[in-house]
């Protein structure tokens, strides 16, 4: 059996002895055409030579060219994996002509190549050729000595090759393999090539582009003075027919990289069976990582750059899926470098380059995939709490700039859980961060200040200034904490200074300010710098957020108040310790109410969401149905038992199974390691509560104060929230409404305790007097009916009234319009009136007059027409709207007009 390297110097040699020019690969970033992001096929680099822009020493060529298709209308990204002959990085072999031979010749090339050099059975063969193409056809059958019923005539759609809108065209004629009836995947009894209905049994193999014409801008062709030949063989399928492999991944050209995964992850066959798509891809990323950065692509965020971390970052991410905890893919590299290095020898050149590359890129990924992946799934979670089924734009978008998400990557993982991703919506919030970010550089949110953070992160590891961890963080033991100045980030950029007024970042070695995480959100406060401990602050740093852009860093977000910061400073950091205890007495009433709504909704209830602020607390929680009234007194009630009962708070660390086992709650959907934090509430032979968090709480309940319920909403099928407040904020709330109590009473002139009695009584004779107004409208409306009357018209013995009323509201006009009927017996009526500054119509017309074709739907309609509205309704009776009310009386005085023309049709 060749191997793959001879299949490919087969090729060569063959045309070589044709007197071809071995013309070695251009590079994947194609240097003659800046509409490609890659190069996509063999004749990219001949391009100006068949447009006669430039000229060769020779006149026919063979390569085997290096090719990626990732973009446009060649993206096969999403099949990479699941289908068996997808790629994103492939070799081309292909054969060209430039004046020199045309169809003849190469059709006699490609049958021998095949037949001759590779071996295959001229039985396997079948062949198209375009429907008006007699010369291709003649060739196969009269020189080849093709049997004509296995050259199948087609159109232009598949047998008809164009370069652009205008310029060098001609047929085509394709080759494809029969692997057999027994692949058959279409089940069509008349089975053929022909059919072109993506059946497995056909492997197209080889397709020959006849350069023919020039097409002009009307679309009229004329002869080429010099026609070209341009063909194109995919290695990867004509090596899976030699080989006889249905996969081009069975193939040697995989099969080593397939080999070289398994065995660093120590799989067994049936392991590398289970997780075949994952090594296919990793086999296919791993091969066109090597060769783009060998031709000098490098990671970023546009263009070929942000294709190739796309790429990377897939495979990194099917890496772990596959079962790896740790950067591999430069090993995988070594393997293709091993493998293709003897044919693109730069592979070998740029060895250690393409290496070094990969495994940085590699590790900034790791460094925050984690915390993406987690947010997606949060995401995903709480969506599917909510019943949808689509990732918002800007939340995909949140995940690309922060955590270095690709957008194909956060569709990759939504598709396998059953999501569908915003993608319009993606593009406008990148839109919408391009502008903002052209005129707020402190919007430190892309991808390429991902990089610097991790770059920044290692840099302060390898000097010392930070252990193996990171910064150390201790949010737990108090809100001062004593540290250093490691850092300072601008815009981006790694400076050494920070002057008063700048928005800036600082790094301390060591932190007690809590970053947001489990719904709580960061700490906001000081960093201080005294050079005399007696005197003001040399320098002060107002902290206005708290990040961790990368595992193990934390940046201070915030501005410059007064003096100078330099790194290397000592630093004070000060949370603000006001603001922290509103949110632990938030944080500790969450965990109180989710204890009281199982206790009294019922153990369904489960956390869906939660948002811990210094104002406010919000938890979402899985309920079908709104609570009542007195469901959310009893609930308030009992949490604020809870808090008077004044119970310890104490947080603990246990092994996770543990935790679990005795009783400890823990998020649905939530990633948990080995060690965990509880946090406990209530005695320890009677424990009140516990859950797994690792947020800040009180110390006893009774720190919280109080706690009230302000609103109760549903927010998704079967997920209610509630928001309350705690602390300061109620006691707040609860001044104000007292105040809003006084004033009330006051103005009513009664106590406090009696307000409620006496706005009922308001109330009671506020709907009495509602009562009077509407009998009296009704007598005056009825009043002016008795005039009405007296307008109406007879239109071919049709009784027909059409007039604008004074009004209270619709119903009223229906009423009136009975009166009419009631009154007449027989007739058609239509009335306007102005509601609330618009013009609203009723139309009616007696069972008598429908028979006779009349139709009160279509006759409003058409009314309403005339005042820029519509509406319609049943044939007896309907009710229309519009929005000019001056034009009422003239679209009212179509009416009889109307209703002629009805009676005649």
């Amino acid at each position: 059996m060749m191997t793959s390297a001879e299949i490919r110097q087969a090729f060569l040699d063959y045309f070589k002895k044709q007197g071809h020019t071995i013309v070695p690969s251009s590079s994947l970033v194609p240097g003659n055409d800046p509409t490609l992001l890659f190069t996509n096929a063999g004749m990219v680099q001949f391009k100006d030579v068949f447009l006669g822009l430039e000229k060769r020493d020779y006149t026919r060529a063979a390569t085997a060219q290096k090719c990626m298709r990732v973009s446009g209308k060649h993206n096969d990204l999403e099949n990479v994996g699941p289908s068996p002959r997808h790629h994103t990085f492939f070799e081309m072999l292909g054969n060209f002509s430039f004046g020199d031979y045309f169809k003849r010749e190469a059709i006699r090339y490609a049958y021998e190549c095949l037949t001759q050099v590779y071996g295959l059975d001229p039985e396997r063969l079948y062949y198209t050729v375009h429907t008006d193409d007699e010369e291709a056809h003649g060739y196969w059958v009269n020189d080849i000595k093709v049997d004509p019923g296995r050259v199948y005539r087609m159109g232009d759609e598949t047998n008809f090759w164009m370069m652009g809108d205008t310029g060098p065209c001609g047929p085509t004629s394709e080759l494809h393999y029969d692997w057999g009836p027994e692949f058959c995947t279409c089940g069509q009894p008349d089975y053929s090539v022909a059919l072109d209905n993506g059946c497995e049994r056909w492997l197209e193999i080889w397709n020959l582009v006849f350069m023919q014409f020039n097409q002009a801008d009307d679309g009229t062709r004329t002869p080429l003075p010099k026609p070209g030949v341009d063909t194109g063989m995919g290695l990867e399928r004509i090596v899976s027919v030699v080989q006889n492999k249905r996969s081009n991944y069975e193939t040697d050209l995989f099969t080593p990289i397939m080999d070289r995964v398994q065995k660093l992850l120590g799989h067994t066959d049936a392991e590398r069976e289970e997780h075949l798509v994952s090594y296919r891809v990793i086999a296919d990323h791993g091969r066109a990582v090597t060769f783009m950065i060998g031709d000098g692509v490098m990671p970023g965020n546009e263009g070929r750059r942000y294709v190739l971390r796309l790429i990377l970052r897939r495979a990194a991410r099917h890496g772990r899926m596959a079962g790896f905890t740790r950067p591999f893919l430069a090993e995988i590299a070594k393997t293709v470098i091993q493998e293709m290095g003897e044919h693109y020898t730069e592979l070998k050149a740029r060895r250690e380059f393409i290496l070094n590359v990969i495994a940085q890129e590699e590790e900034r990924f790791y460094q925050t995939y984690e915390f993406g992946l987690n947010l997606l799934t949060d995401l995903m979670d709480d969506l599917k709490a909510r019943g949808e089924a689509t990732i918002p734009g800007a939340d995909a978008f949140k995940l690309h700039a922060t955590y270095g998400f690709p957008f194909e990557l956060t569709r990759d993982i939504a598709l396998e859980h059953g999501f569908l991703v915003d993608e319009a919506g993606f593009h406008q919030a990148m839109a919408e961060h391009e502008k903002i970010s052209a005129s707020d550089q402190f919007k430190m949110t892309s991808e390429e200040t991902l990089v610097v953070y991790a770059d920044l992160l290692e840099k302060l590891k390898a000097e010392g200034e930070l252990g193996a961890g990171g910064v150390e963080h201790d949010p737990y033991r108090g809100t001062e904490m004593e540290s250093r100045l490691v850092a300072i980030v601008r815009d981006g950029r790694i400076v050494q200074e920070a002057r008063e007024g700048e928005q800036v970042e600082l790094v301390l070695a060591a932190t007690p300010f809590y970053v947001e995480a489990g719904g709580q959100v960061s700490d906001t406060g000081f960093i201080l710098h005294y050079d005399d401990p007696d005197a003001a602050p040399t320098w002060e740093f107002q902290v206005t957020d708290a990040r961790q852009p990368v595992a193990g860093l934390i940046v201070h977000a915030g501005q410059m108040t007064t003096g100078a910061a330099r790194v290397g400073d000592e630093a004070w950091a000060v949370v603000d310790a006001d603001r922290r205890w509103d949110i632990m007495r938030n944080h500790t009433a969450t965990h109180l109410l989710h204890r009281e709504l199982r206790r009294v909704l019922g153990e369904h209830v489960q956390q869906a969401g939660s948002l811990v602020a210094p104002d406010r607390l919000r938890f979402d929680f899985t309920h079908p149905a709104m609570l009542t009234q007195e469901e959310l007194r009893t609930i308030e009630r009992l949490v604020n038992d809870a808090i008077l009962a004044n119970y310890p708070v104490r947080p603990e660390h246990h092994a996770y199974k543990e935790a679990v086992a005795a009783g400890a709650v823990a998020l649905f959907g939530e990633k948990y390691g080995d060690t965990v934090r509880v946090v406990k509430i209530g005695d320890e032979e009677e424990l009140f509560s516990q859950e797994l968090c690792g947020g800040t709480h009180v110390n006893y309940t009774g720190d919280i104060g109080s706690f009230h319920i302000i609103s109760e909403e549903s927010v998704a099928a079967g997920v209610r929230r509630i928001e309350a407040v705690t602390g300061r904020y109620a006691y707040q709330l609860a001044q104000d409404r007292m105040a809003v109590l006084d004033s009330a009473a006051a103005f009513l002139r009664c106590a406090p305790d009696e307000v409620d009695r006496k706005v009922l009584n308001l109330m009671g004779q506020l709907q009495d007097m509602e009562k009077t107004i509407e009998r009296l409208r009704r007598e005056l409306a009825r009043r002016d009916f008795e005039q009405l009357l007296n307008q109406v018209q007879k239109v071919n013995g049709v009784n027909v009234l059409s007039a604008q009323v004074e009004a209270a509201n619709v119903s009223m006009l229906r009423e009136m319009s009975d009166w009419f009927r009631d009154r007449l017996g027989s007739g058609v009526i239509v009335l306007g009136a102005v509601l609330s500054g618009k013009p609203s119509f009723i139309a009616a017309v007696t069972p008598d007059l429908v028979e006779q074709g009349l139709h009160a739907g279509k006759l409003v309609k058409a009314v309403a027409r005339e005042v820029g509205g519509g509406g319609g309704g049943r044939p007896t009776m309907a009710q229309a709207g519009g929005r000019d009310a001056s034009r009422m009386t003239e679209a009212l005085s179509h009416v009889p007009g109307l209703v002629e023309q009805s009676l005649k049709s």
